[in-house]
């Protein structure tokens, strides 16, 4: 489907979505996000499609909301609102629902809003010279789309409070020493990155990493307890065993 605010591609097993605002850092509106649950939607469904890749155009990844774009919306109790909530909210949800693996390339700015949605990814590869960064405080704003939840799970409470408190934006590399991202590679490599990991995660069993992922994201909010009995009680319909152990054997 065409869209207006993205671009979205395939190639050799990855499906692309880049957002396209580079005039306006790739600033979240409403109509934005709506679209990019759409494509996370299309490239789940497509079979030519084995990774899911989101990004950026230009020098950003996605710089946060664009106020501007809410019009005469009023924000109460620094909240954004609906207008917002939903959609991310939505968006969110399906990149995690999805069954494949949704990788964020940040290639440069990715604030607030967009550091929620990477934190929704499975994976994130930056740029070393990307700010990544949660700047609600700044704003006088509160998180509404999961950051109070998922950015302590990712780095720690204690780091998640130091960057909520202070704003402060930490480079790529940075965000790798503390387990923000996966890897951090000069911007000139970000491209080759990406493509030995998506290669790595294309030689497996799509089953398999189906399984892997809906296990890990019920594991997110439970015990460990919980977690060990998900894990040993559940069922998944992987059928590519025999023939891949067939192919070890050989």
């Amino acid at each position: 489907m065409p869209y207006e605010t993205l671009i979205y591609s395939k190639d050799s097993g990855i499906g692309r979505i880049t957002i396209n605002r580079p005039d306006a850092m790739n600033a979240i509106t409403p109509g934005m996000l709506k679209e990019l649950k759409a494509a996370v939607l299309e490239a789940g469904k497509d079979n030519e499609v084995k990774v899911i890749v989101l990004t950026g155009a230009g020098k950003a990844f996605c710089a946060g909301v664009d106020l501007k774009s809410l019009g005469d919306h009023k924000l109460v109790r620094g909240k954004v609102g609906n207008i917002l909530d939903i959609p991310a909210r939505e968006l969110i949800d399906a990149i995690r629902a999805v069954p494949k693996v949704v990788i964020a390339l940040v290639n440069g700015f990715c604030f607030t809003g967009a550091m929620e949605i990477m934190l929704g990814c499975d994976l994130a590869i930056a740029a070393e010279g990307a700010k990544i960064g949660d700047t609600h405080a700044k704003w006088g704003l509160r998180p509404t789309w999961g950051m109070s939840a998922r950015l302590p799970r990712r780095v720690g409470f204690l780091k998640a409070r130091e960057l909520s408190y202070t704003a402060d934006a930490v480079s790529g590399k940075e965000a790798e020493r503390i387990g923000l991202v996966n890897m951090a590679v000069p911007l000139e490599k970000l491209e080759e990155a990406l493509q030995t990991l998506a290669k790595k995660i294309m030689a497996n069993s799509p089953q398999s990493i189906m399984a892997y992922k809906q296990l890990y994201n019920a594991n997110e909010s439970m015990t460990l307890d919980k977690s060990l009995k998900l894990e040993f009680g559940s069922e998944f319909d992987i059928t590519d065993t025999d023939q891949r152990l067939a192919e070890f054997r050989k």
